[in-house]
This record gives structure tokens, C-alpha cells and sequence, in this order.
């Protein structure tokens, strides 16, 4: 446990009631666990940027610090030094988990801010890389650091290296890109990512037969290493299924319906489908449509509020995913470790790859 000494601060707001009931002291761990109605364990946790708490603990915990007037790292608030400006560039679309992760950025800037960080959330289309170049060297200018959701591309990659020649730094999110000089990637093991998938669908079909993979875009490193490991494990474990190909649905729900409905009529012994991308809705409405629905074993990503009733309601029997929160905060960190001038993935964790079904949802 960490000396709760070492982060006292003077208090001097408008909170007076607060602090007589302090008898007027500064600040402590036990004053926010007692406000955000949390152990002082989890307070430690959430000020230290460790894994482990929910995301609307972490929020309370924030929030009850900022109304404290309680500065959780000297280093990263620095006495004197400007907020830290960064940008988040994400795809614009209807990927409900981008949208979620958007929100959410926008929703903490008054958590963000108790750590004397500003960020900023900008959308771009969807899989247009001169676009997402040009919004980087754009954003770079200004900001002290750039995180997004990075296209297989020399038009990003590009953009990166000559932001890095600026000494302005940038952070894959979600999508890597390989031979460039982003400080860091938050995000999953993408290949070991669809090799889980495909254990998990081959496990679950009762027979084996025919799987198909619906990708957003295959510019995205993300997608293309999920295919791959999905193929592979198909390859070394399970050689009685037959993988029927990769169709591109660009995260686009309508797209996502038809194709599904081409793959139905196509192959009516189909028996697994793995969204590797966006827009499962629309492979449950087709797949409801043809009353398939419960025979078809349907595996997706990212858990949204409508991923949890696909799964609620039996179209969807598996979604995996990770922490959206922790995934901003981990950005936030590494940006933080190099203006301290320590390594960027000091302290940061890896992002835990989750899986839920309808019996473990949170």
C-alpha cells in the first residue's frame, strides 16, 4: 500500500463543510473513499492507474478526488505546468463501441481535469487514410500528444513518423501499424484475439460444418490479424471445419444484413459467423429473419448496450472485448509518463482480452 502522505495537498475551496469535518487537514485516501462510497484499497488502485475497478467506481473515485481538491501525481500535475492537451482521433460510423469510447472520453473531462489533462475527442470517415493523415498532422500542431485508431497505410504512416520528427507523439488505439514511430499501442492481441473466437466457435457447434467471418476492413491491422488467427487455429486444431471466406461489412449494420443474408443463401449448412468488426446487429436481424438465430453459433466484439441484449436475448452467444476506460487511461498514462520523462508503458498494463456470454454480463 502506498504512503497516503506522500500525496497530501493543501485544500483551499469552497468546500468548507468538507474540510471542517477533516478538522480542517489536508486531503486523504480515507476522505475520498468515505465521499465516493469505496474501499481505500480501491481509491489506492484508481489513483495509481491499476486494472481492476469499474469503470463507474473509477469515475466516483475521480470525481471525489477533484471535489477534494486532491492532486493524485505530483509528477503528472506538476506545480506550474500547462494541462496536458491530447486529442483522440477515432472513426466516425456506426461502430457502437467507438461511440461509446468517444462519449466516454468526452464524459471524464472533469475527471481528466483533476489530473491536469484536457482531451479532446475528433471523428473522421471511417476507412479513408488520406483523411486520418491529414487529421493527425492537423491535431499534432496543437497537441501534446495524438491517440487514434491507426489504417494500415504509408499515408499514416507517414503522418506519424513526421509528427515524431516534431518530437509530437502518438499512440495506436485499438489498430496498430506496423514499421512506424508511434510511441506505443493500447490495445489487444489481435491475432490471439481471433484464435479465441475460433476456439470458442468451434467448442460451441455441436456438428462441425461451415464458418464465415464478416470483417469491417481488412486496412485495419486489428481485423486482418483476427482473420488470421481465426484461420489458423481452424488450421491446427479443428481441420473438420470448413472456413468459408472473409466478407467486408465496414462496421456498417445494413451492410453487415446483407452480407449475412448472401452468406445464408449461399451456404444453408452454415454453422458459425464471426463479426470481427462493427454492426452485429445486423447480422442478428438476418439472422432472425431466417429464424436461425439459435442454431447458428454468432460471435462478435465489443460489449455495448447493444451487444448485451443480442446476447440477453440468444442472437449472440459470445463478445469479446476490452476496457474501454482502461483503455483511455492507459493513452492518458503513456502521454503522462513521457512528459516525466520516464518510459511511456511505465506502469501501464497490458488490456486484458474479456469474453462475456449471457451468463457472466456485468
Amino acid at each position: 500500500m502506498m504512503d497516503e502522505r506522500a500525496f497530501e495537498v493543501e485544500v483551499d475551496g469552497p468546500d468548507a463543510d468538507e474540510r471542517r469535518s477533516r478538522g480542517g487537514r489536508a486531503a486523504r485516501i480515507p476522505d475520498i473513499a468515505r465521499l465516493a462510497g469505496a474501499s481505500t484499497a480501491t481509491v489506492d488502485r484508481v489513483l495509481n492507474r491499476r486494472p481492476g475497478v469499474r469503470p463507474a467506481t473509477i469515475q466516483r473515485v475521480l470525481k471525489a478526488a477533484a471535489e477534494l481538491d486532491y492532486l493524485p501525481d505530483e509528477e503528472l500535475v506538476g506545480a506550474g505546468l500547462k494541462p496536458l492537451r491530447l486529442v483522440f482521433v477515432l472513426p466516425a460510423g456506426t461502430n457502437r463501441f467507438l461511440s461509446m469510447l468517444g462519449q466516454m472520453i468526452k464524459g471524464a473531462q472533469n475527471q481528466l481535469a483533476a489530473m491536469n489533462v484536457r482531451c479532446q475527442v475528433e471523428t473522421i470517415r471511417s476507412f479513408n487514410p488520406e483523411l486520418l493523415a491529414q487529421s493527425l498532422r492537423q491535431h499534432g500542431r496543437r497537441a501534446d500528444g495524438v491517440a487514434f485508431m491507426a489504417l494500415e497505410h504509408p499515408a499514416v504512416r507517414e503522418a506519424v513518423n513526421g509528427l515524431a520528427d516534431q518530437r509530437k507523439p502518438t499512440v495506436t488505439l485499438i489498430s496498430d501499424i506496423a514499421s512506424s514511430r508511434r510511441v506505443a499501442y493500447v490495445g489487444l492481441d489481435n491475432r490471439s484475439v481471433g484464435r479465441t473466437a475460433g476456439y470458442l466457435m468451434a467448442r460451441l457447434i455441436k456438428t462441425p460444418g461451415k464458418v464465415a467471418m464478416i470483417a469491417g476492413s481488412l486496412s485495419y491491422r486489428a481485423h486482418e490479424e483476427r482473420e488470421m488467427g481465426f484461420l489458423h487455429i481452424f488450421e491446427e486444431m479443428y481441420p473438420e471445419f470448413e472456413v468459408v471466406g472473409l466478407r467486408e461489412g465496414h462496421d456498417d449494420e445494413n451492410k453487415n444484413y446483407r452480407q449475412t443474408k448472401m452468406l445464408l443463401a449461399r451456404h444453408p449448412d452454415l454453422a458459425g459467423i464471426y463479426n470481427i468488426g462493427g454492426g452485429p446487429e445486423g447480422v442478428a436481424r438476418a439472422l432472425k429473419e431466417a429464424r436461425r438465430e439459435q442454431e447458428i453459433v454468432f460471435i462478435g466484439h465489443g460489449l455495448t448496450g447493444e451487444t448485451r441484449a443480442l446476447l440477453i436475448d440468444g442472437a449472440m452467444d459470445a463478445v469479446i472485448t476490452q476496457n474501454p476506460q482502461a483503455a483511455m487511461m492507459s493513452c492518458v498514462n503513456v502521454f503522462a509518463n513521457l512528459r516525466a520523462g520516464r518510459d511511456p508503458l511505465h506502469g501501464v498494463d497490458p488490456p486484458r482480452t474479456e469474453v462475456f456470454f449471457r451468463e457472466n454480463l456485468p
